[in-house]
């Protein structure tokens, strides 16, 4: 009935539109034909009409085709629902198959459950009486074990008592007794063990710096210079002595003014001593000595200009040894009035050390150390370098080496991470970088190595008299002896008084007390030896 409608109302919007289409025919036939209104008006009125019967026909024939169309929709609808209700009957019948067969299978398994359960309630009821058997039994072993426990407890207190009687030690004392041999029976274990820990860890250390400091000393060689407060000048002949004394010995009082130097004329053939503790002073001297005896003119003023231009000759000779110490070290860049103090160090000597070769030795060796630790190599190079400029000009001002370094360094533009290194060589300032200490250890190895600086008698005998005093204080000492210049000390113990781990207490001891109570170069090797001998003589 619907698609009727539809057609109905398509039919009469057809009509409207088709009238609606004549109408505006019929609106511009009287506008064009407004002269010829009469003839106009019965040609509209006939087209009128034949337009109106061709639509009531259209619109009956187009009525007649949708009932036929609705009405074989309406077929073609019903054989549908018919078809659709057959297959969802279907798929109703199927579902309703499958659930039932799913409801048997649940009602077996839920039956094949209950016959389980019957049976583990069986089970548990078994057990539960086995279970109530057993406890049964253990209560009766236990209350028989808390009797055979206090016939122990009364056994074991009337052995203790006969025990206390026997030995005649209270409970207290034994106890005390006891404590005293675990502990140290724990003190002989813990000393193994700390020995064992202790050996892999000075095997794998003495491995690491063996390579470190052999890696940087191998590189290292120089020269010694013996440290001395006097130069010798050769003469051609002893009759130049007089002329070098002058008249009344006014030229050697020039000598003397002109030097600041003690020119020693003695019985010594062929030969005049100069005498200061300023090194430069002395070489000034020399030098001047040298040229008045190749000039041949020799008198108060002639001494004056001649040791004048000498200090100016060696102003500039020490100015071209610093500079090429500094080259050689590769620092072109550094100021100017630096080199002249570095040369300086050239006439230095500390315990019979040249300080420039020590100075120079020391920058090498904490270059090969930083390189081998991933350290700023270049800046431990310079550190070494600048780290005893101070002794250039100790004698002419007042302070500490450290301190005048430090002060030349921040005058003369260095950076802060150089000053703090070369300032922390004496222990005087904390270190706070791995260069500053690494300047501390190349300082001291250059100084410790073997031949590198010569020592008072006086003072190496001291030092080997505490070190072996130290050792002999320890009980079970038999005999100790300072070796290798006091680098290593040997230490001979009573076997029968003193085993094998309290020998290695010991040589800890030692170690620490020495590291506490003495000051030396390097380090100090403790070895504490322990031997059994058993001596029978046949006769």
């Amino acid at each position: 009935m619907n698609l009727i409608a539809w057609i109905f109302l398509f039919l009469f919007f057809a009509a409207s539109v088709v009238g609606l289409l004549a109408f505006m025919r019929m609106q511009k036939a009287t506008i064009e034909a407004s002269q010829a209104q009469a003839k106009a008006e019965s040609d509209i009125k006939t087209e009128r009409e034949h337009l109106l019967a061709e639509a009531q026909k259209e619109a009956q024939r187009l009525r007649q085709r949708g009932e036929q169309e609705a009405e074989s929709v309406r077929k073609e609808s019903e054989l549908k629902a018919k078809e659709q209700a057959l297959t969802a009957r279907q798929e109703a019948e199927k579902l309703l198959t499958e659930r039932q067969k799913n409801l048997e299978k649940q009602e077996q398994r839920v039956q094949s459950k209950e016959e389980g359960l019957d049976k583990k309630v069986q089970q548990l009821d078994q057990k539960s009486k086995d279970l109530e058997t057993l406890t049964e039994k253990r209560k009766a072993e236990l209350e028989r074990l808390e009797g055979q426990q206090a016939e122990a407890k009364q056994l074991v207190e009337a052995q203790a008592k006969r025990l206390e009687e026997v030995a005649g030690l209270t409970r207290e004392d034994a106890k005390k007794e006891l404590i005293s041999q675990l502990e140290y029976s724990a003190k002989m274990d813990a000393a193994k063990l700390v020995r064992r820990i202790d050996e892999e860890a000075q095997e794998e250390a003495a491995k690491r710096a063996r390579w470190t400091i052999g890696a940087a000393i191998q590189r290292v060689a120089s020269d010694v210079v013996t440290e001395q407060a006097v130069s010798s000048v050769q003469l051609p002949s002893d009759d130049l002595k007089g002329r070098i004394i002058g008249r009344e010995g006014r030229n050697i009082r020039a000598l003397e003014k002109a030097t600041g130097c003690d020119l020693i004329v003695d019985d010594t053939p062929e030969s005049i001593v100069v005498s200061s503790f300023d090194p430069i002073r002395r070489e000034v001297a020399r030098q001047a000595i040298l040229k008045l005896l190749a000039d041949g003119r020799i008198h108060p003023a002639r001494i004056e200009e001649v040791v004048e231009k000498v200090k100016v000759d060696m102003d500039q000779h020490l100015k071209e040894i610093g500079e090429a110490a500094c080259i050689e070290l590769g620092f072109p860049d550094i100021h100017p009035k630096l080199h002249k103090l570095v040369g300086r160090l050239n006439y230095r000597t500390s315990y019979g050390q040249n300080v420039l070769e020590h100075t120079k030795e020391v920058a090498r060796i904490a270059e090969y150390m930083a390189g081998e630790m991933g350290a700023d190599a270049r800046l431990s190079r310079r550190a070494g370098l600048f780290h005893d400029i101070g002794k250039a000009i100790d004698r002419e001002v007042e302070g500490t080496h450290i301190e005048i370094g430090m002060q030349l360094m921040q005058r003369y533009g260095e950076k802060e991470e150089v000053i703090h290194a070369m300032s922390c060589h004496h222990g005087d300032f904390e270190p706070r970088t791995v260069e500053a200490m690494l300047i501390t250890a190349a300082d001291a190895l250059s100084a410790a190595r073997p031949g590198a600086r010569r020592e008072m008698m006086e003072t190496y005998v001291k030092r080997l008299e505490q070190l072996e005093g130290i050792a002999n204080s320890y009980k079970g000492v038999q005999k100790s002896f300072a070796m290798q210049a006091g680098r290593e000390i040997r230490i001979l113990v009573d076997a029968g008084s003193v085993n094998d781990d309290q020998a290695y207490w010991i040589a800890k001891d030692v170690s620490r007390r020495i590291e506490a109570e003495m000051q030396y170069p390097g380090q100090i090797k403790v070895t504490v030896m322990r031997e059994l001998r058993a001596v029978e003589v046949a006769r």
